[in-house]
């Protein structure tokens, strides 16, 4: 396994639209492992392809939520989750707020209206297909995800006014750091 390189806002291959993927094999399972590594080492809860570089229909999440709930300190269960050209069958009319981060727009944070339930279908890494009804942060991480296959960034989902706050903040950021903008 390796880690990818992630990219970061302005790379114009994440406004790429990405195609779809053509067959399931040894090469596509060896770039997911590749992606979960990424995303755990980040650390993250989703990635698209796109984000490292390669613009093919396929993400992986792993929300890594704590094994009880109510206990903040109790260790994340992982439940590594794979999706091969994904479609998002129907949605609620319902949105809901949720606060979205991304590994492309690092360190930055706003709300993001999202409908709360979703019905998608995608493959897994078997190619087996797959068809089920989402909700909560599951369906949201999804939809987030799914954006970056469009070439859509949780940033442009803002007002211009909130989008160029998060993105003077990012470039404040990134001069903090020593760092360019790409």
């Amino acid at each position: 396994m390796a880690l990818l390189r992630i990219l970061e806002t302005p790379d114009p291959v994440l406004r790429q639209i990405s195609t779809p993927v053509e067959k399931v094999d040894d090469e596509l399972r060896t770039l997911i492992e590749d992606m979960f590594e990424t995303m755990y080492d980040a650390p993250g809860i989703g990635l698209a392809a796109v984000q490292v570089g390669v613009p093919k229909r396929l993400l992986v999440m792993d929300l890594q939520e704590p094994e009880n709930p109510d206990d903040p300190e109790s260790p994340p269960v992982k439940e590594p989750r794979v999706f091969i050209n994904p479609e998002i069958l129907s949605h609620s009319d319902h949105d809901v707020p949720y606060t979205e981060g991304c590994l492309s727009v690092p360190d930055q944070y706003a709300e993001v209206m999202r409908p709360d339930r979703i019905r998608a279908r995608w493959l897994d890494e078997q190619g087996e297909s797959h068809e089920e009804d989402l909700d909560g942060l599951l369906a949201v991480c999804l939809q987030h995800e799914m954006d970056h296959l469009e070439g859509v960034l949780f940033i442009d989902h803002l007002s211009k006014l909130k989008r160029d706050m998060v993105l003077k903040k990012l470039a404040k950021t990134r001069k903090e750091r020593g760092l360019r903008a790409a």
